[in-house]
C-alpha cells in the first residue's frame, strides 16, 4: 500500500496529463466525425437530388407501359419506350426476364430505399459494370467513392463514364477530356424499377446520375480545405497537449523543489522513498530513515544573518549529497533538519557511514563549528514465517520519519554531535505521554491528585520545623503515579500552572482543617513552576487562594525552583518583593543542582536556601562537596536565610549539617513522603522518631 501523501502526489500527476490527452482525442474524433458527416451529407445530398430526377423519367416509361397493358392500347408502345434512349427492361415476379437486352448490367436483387420528394419507396439495382452507386448498410443510396476514383486512374478515356459538353452538345468523344474540367461530366448508371401489371412484373430502367466535374471539385477542395483546418487544430491541440505536459512537469519540479538548497523538498522525499522502498531489488536491504539536526543553526542565524545560514545549508546540502548513493535519497525538511534514506547491508555499515557524514558535516566551515543530532529509524527487510525476504508491500515513510525525529528528539539539550536510534520504548513513552495529556483535566476536577507531606526537622532539637507539600497522582486508569513521570509532561504542555493552584489551594484548605482541630501547624512549602512567574499577578493570586480557605500566610512558603531565576530577574525581583510584602516565606529550591549564581543570592530577597539532594547521595559526599556545603551555609545565614538540605538519608550527613549550623534536614532519615492522615499524627507528635 501507499501512504496518503504518495497517493494525492500521484493522483495530481496523472490528472493534468490524463485531462489533456483526453481532450486531444476527444477533439481529433468529433473533428474527424464532423468532416465525414459533412462530406457523407453533401454526397448523399447530390446524389439523391440527381436519382430523384432519374426516377421521374424511368416512372413515365413504367406508367406508358402498364396504361398499354390495361387499357388494350394499339399502338406501338415499344417505340415510344425506346424514343427515349434509355435502357429498361422487364422481369416477372420471380426475377424472369420478359423484356429487354439477356445481356443486361442490372443486378439480380434490388433493394427498397426511399428518396426526397418520392411519396413511395424506390427499388434501386446496382449496375453490374459499374457498381460505383450502391447501398450503405442502412439502405441508403451511396458512391463508392474510393472504388469510382481507382477506377478513373486506370480508365480516363472511357466513353462510358465521361461525358463532354461543347456549345450545348453532347460529346461522346473523350480522348481530350481532362480531370475537374469545369465541362466535363461523370456518367454514373443505376438501375431503379417499379412494379406494374399489379405487382406481377417490375419494370427496370437505366438511370444516370451525373456529376459535373467542377462541383467534384467544389467538393474535394471543401474537403481539403476542411481537412486542413482539421489538421491545424490537431496540431493546435496537439502542441498544447505538450505544453501542459511540461508545464505540469516544471509545476511538479517546483512542487519538489526546496528553495533554500536548490534541492529537494519534504514531499518529494516521502514520494521517492517509498517508490524507492517498494522495489523489488530493493526487499533484500536494510534502509535506515534518518532525521538530521543541525544543533546550532538557529544560533548561527541570530549572530550573523539568515542568508548566511542558508549558505551554510546549502553546504550541508551538498556534503550529504556526496554520501548519497544512487540507491538512496535525501531532502532539505525544515531550516536546520534534512531527511536521509540510507541503504545499507548491516548496522556495522550503517555506524561507519553515519559517523563519517557527520566527521564531514562538523568540517564545513573552518571559521566556526557545527554538531549535529541523528534520530534513526531502521527498516529491516520482511520475511516470511520461513524466513524468506518479501517485497515491502506497506510502506509509510511519513511514520517512519516520525519514529526518526523521536529517537533524535532524545538528544536535546546536548551540545555535541550524538546519534539516537528509535525502538519500542519510545513507543512507549509517547504513549505513556498521550495517556497522561488524555487525562488529566479529568483528573484534576475528579481530584485524583493527591497531597503528600514530607516534614523538615532541626538536626539538632529534633523537631519538625517544616513541611513540603509534594503531588501524587492516584489515577482509576493508570494506577498511582509518581511526580517523576507526570510532571515533565505538565511542565511541557503547561498544564503545571493548573497544578500549581491545586496544590495551594488543597494546602490551605489541610492547613485551615488541622488548625480548626486544636492542631498546632508548620510552615508548609509548595512549589511553583517557572512558567507561573511570567503572570504579573502571581502574587495576588497566591494571596488571594489563602485568604479564600482562611489559612494564615506564615504558615505557607513558596518554592522556587533554581532555574526560575534565569527568566526576566526583574519580574522574579518583583513578585518575590510582593509575596514577602503579603507574608509569605520565599525559598529558593534544588540550589546547586545547576549553574548556581552568586547574583541570584546577592539580588533576590529570598528567607530560605534549599540545598540539592545531589550533594548528600551516597554515603560520604567527599571533601571538596563537604567544604561547598559547609560555605553555602555560613554565606545564607550571612544573607540571613535559612537553609534546608534535602535529600537526606543517613546519620554521619545529619550530623555533619547540625555541626555546620543547616536549619533544617528533609529526607528519609527523618521521614519519607506521607499521606495527609499520617503526617497529621507526625504533626501532634512534633518530635522526631530519631
Amino acid at each position: 500500500m501507499k501512504s496518503k501523501n504518495t497517493k494525492k502526489i500521484e493522483k495530481m500527476k496523472k490528472k493534468h496529463g490524463l485531462l489533456a490527452i483526453f481532450a486531444f482525442i476527444l477533439t481529433c474524433v468529433v473533428a474527424t466525425m464532423m468532416l465525414s458527416y459533412f462530406v457523407y451529407s453533401l454526397v448523399f445530398y447530390l446524389l439523391e437530388a440527381k436519382l430523384s430526377s432519374e426516377y421521374e423519367s424511368i416512372s413515365y416509361m413504367a406508367r406508358i407501359y402498364e396504361q398499354s397493358i390495361s387499357e388494350d392500347y394499339e399502338g406501338d408502345v415499344w417505340a415510344i419506350l425506346n424514343e427515349d434512349g434509355r435502357e429498361y427492361i422487364i422481369r416477372d415476379k420471380n426475377g424472369n426476364l420478359l423484356v429487354g437486352d439477356k445481356d443486361n448490367t442490372c443486378s439480380e436483387d434490388g433493394d427498397l430505399v426511399k428518396l426526397s420528394g418520392i411519396d413511395c419507396d424506390v427499388e434501386v439495382f446496382i449496375d453490374k459494370e459499374y457498381p460505383f452507386v450502391t447501398l450503405d448498410r442502412e439502405g441508403l443510396v451511396t458512391v463508392r467513392m474510393l472504388d469510382l476514383l481507382d477506377y478513373i486512374q486506370d480508365h480516363r478515356k472511357d466513353p462510358e463514364l465521361f461525358l463532354l459538353i461543347d456549345d450545348g452538345d453532347v460529346s461522346t468523344d473523350t480522348s481530350n477530356v481532362l480531370f475537374f474540367e469545369s465541362d466535363s461530366y461523370l456518367r454514373l448508371p443505376v438501375w431503379m424499377g417499379m412494379k406494374v401489371a399489379g405487382g406481377e412484373e417490375t419494370f427496370i430502367g437505366k438511370g444516370f446520375v451525373y456529376i459535373r466535374m467542377s462541383d467534384v471539385s467544389i467538393v474535394l477542395i471543401t474537403t481539403v480545405i476542411l481537412g486542413i483546418l482539421f489538421f491545424i487544430i490537431f496540431m493546435l491541440f496537439l502542441v498544447n497537449m505538450i505544453g501542459n505536459i511540461k508545464s505540469q512537469k516544471r509545476s511538479m519540479k517546483l512542487f519538489f523543489m526546496d528553495l533554500a538548497t536548490g534541492g529537494h523538498n519534504r514531499m518529494w522525499y516521502i514520494y521517492k522513498g517509498e517508490a524507492l522502498l517498494k522495489k523489488r531489488s530493493s526487499a533484500s536491504y536494510q534502509y535506515a530513515v534518518v532525521s538530521l539536526l543541525s544543533v546550532k543553526y538557529n544560533t548561527f542565524c541570530m549572530c550573523h544573518s539568515v542568508s548566511e545560514g542558508e549558505e551554510i545549508i546549502r553546504k550541508v546540502s551538498d556534503c550529504i549529497g556526496r554520501h548519497i548513493t544512487r540507491h538512496e535519497v535525501f531532502a532539505h525538511e525544515s531550516p536546520e533538519s534534512f531527511m536521509l534514506l540510507l541503504r545499507v547491508k548491516d548496522q556495522d555499515e550503517l555506524t561507519g557511514r553515519l559517523g563519517a557524514i557527520i566527521s564531514d558535516l562538523e568540517k564545513i566551515d573552518n571559521n566556526h563549528s557545527f554538531t549535529y543530532h541523528l534520530g534513526v529509524s531502521v527498516l529491516l527487510p520482511p520475511r516470511d514465517v520461513n524466513g524468506r525476504v518479501l517485497r515491502r508491500r506497506y510502506i509509510d515513510l511519513e511514520q517512519d520519519y516520525n519514529n526518526a525525529v523521536t529517537a533524535r528528539n532524545t538528544l536535546n539539550g546536548k551540545e555535541d554531535s550524538g546519534v539516537a536510534y528509535f525502538d519500542l520504548k519510545l513507543v512507549e513513552e509517547r504513549k505513556w505521554h498521550d495517556q497522561v495529556e488524555e487525562h488529566c483535566r479529568e483528573a484534576l476536577v475528579n481530584q485524583e491528585f493527591l497531597v503528600y507531606y514530607q516534614p523538615k526537622y532541626d538536626p539538632v532539637t529534633g523537631l519538625m520545623r517544616g513541611t513540603e507539600a509534594l503531588i501524587r497522582w492516584q489515577s482509576p486508569t493508570l494506577g498511582f503515579v509518581s511526580p517523576g513521570k507526570f510532571i515533565p509532561i505538565f511542565e511541557h504542555n503547561g498544564f503545571i500552572t493548573e497544578i500549581d493552584h491545586y496544590m495551594l489551594e488543597r494546602v490551605a484548605m489541610d492547613q485551615k482543617k488541622w488548625m480548626d482541630e486544636g492542631i498546632e501547624c508548620v510552615p508548609i512549602s509548595v512549589n511553583i513552576s517557572r512558567a507561573h512567574f511570567i503572570e504579573s499577578d502571581l502574587a495576588e493570586q497566591i494571596r488571594d487562594t489563602m485568604d479564600r480557605a482562611g489559612a494564615p500566610r506564615n504558615l505557607i512558603e513558596i518554592e522556587l525552583t533554581e532555574s526560575a531565576f534565569f527568566d526576566d530577574k526583574n519580574a522574579l525581583i518583583k513578585t518575590i518583593s510582593k509575596l514577602k510584602e503579603y507574608g509569605f516565606a520565599v525559598s529558593m529550591d534544588d540550589f546547586g543542582s545547576g549553574y548556581s549564581s552568586l547574583n541570584s543570592l546577592k539580588d533576590m530577597p529570598l528567607d530560605i536556601l534549599k540545598l540539592d539532594a545531589e550533594f548528600f547521595r551516597g554515603d560520604g559526599q567527599g571533601e571538596r562537596g563537604k567544604i561547598v556545603v559547609s560555605e553555602t551555609i555560613k554565606l545564607a545565614r550571612s544573607l540571613n536565610m535559612r537553609t534546608v538540605a534535602e535529600g537526606v538519608e543517613i546519620k554521619e550527613q545529619v550530623d555533619f549539617l547540625a555541626e555546620h549550623g543547616c536549619d533544617m534536614i528533609q529526607g528519609f532519615y527523618y521521614a519519607k513522603p506521607m499521606p495527609a492522615d499520617e503526617y497529621v499524627k507526625k504533626l501532634a507528635e512534633k518530635k522526631a522518631d530519631k
